[in-house]
């Protein structure tokens, strides 16, 4: 069992019970475009949330237990988004492709090591000219707990072979720690 299997047996600080408010933001502004992936999906609100507004979703978590809990939540509500246990390491053996790929949380969980091969991952299941939009831990951070704090730096040099940085933004991360939300980047990235 991985931690974040273990993580589920109860609720998760990150799991808030709705989409984040910037996906709700994204989706308002037009910026998430048809079939979308949900990488690191959890139990699936910011999936749900998006195929409630007309987008196919393919949510894709590790966790098996936060997928088993997605797929309730789905059966519960009628949302047609689908879920399923996948690696986002491995995300070419889906045998899918999508126009957009959201990101909530899974990026800030990688080791330094793995986030270039995330991000030719994310590549193969992300049509050419599709975009990518990814919310993770910022190193504005001032506490010393939770996931790494991810500089610009970082983001930029993971996604530096076949993507196109459109953006780094100061964004909020919705959590159910104390302080209720964190420091966060929200990166544009498009794939070449």
């Amino acid at each position: 069992m991985t931690f974040f299997d273990n993580a589920y047996e109860g609720v998760p600080t990150w799991d808030i019970g709705r989409p984040q408010g910037a996906v709700v933001r994204l989706e308002a502004a037009g910026e998430i475009d048809g079939a979308v992936l949900d990488v690191g999906c959890g139990t699936g609100e910011n999936a749900m949330f998006l195929a409630g507004r007309g987008h196919p979703v393919v949510g894709v978590d590790l966790a098996r237990a936060a997928i088993d809990r997605a797929r309730v939540k789905a059966a519960e509500r009628g949302s047609p988004a689908r879920f399923v246990v996948h690696d986002a390491l491995e995300l070419k053996t889906l045998g899918e492709a999508f126009d957009t790929v959201l990101d909530v949380g899974c990026f800030h969980t990688l080791q330094p090591t793995d986030r270039r091969r995330y991000a030719t991952s994310l590549r193969a299941a992300l049509r050419p000219g599709g975009r990518m939009h990814l919310l993770c831990w910022s190193d504005r951070n001032p506490f010393g707990y939770g996931p790494e704090r991810l500089t610009r730096s970082a983001i930029r040099t993971a996604f530096i072979d076949g993507w196109s940085v459109e953006s780094i933004e100061p964004e909020v991360l919705e959590t159910r720690l104390s302080v209720g939300e964190v420091h966060a980047w929200l990166a544009g990235l498009l794939r070449a």
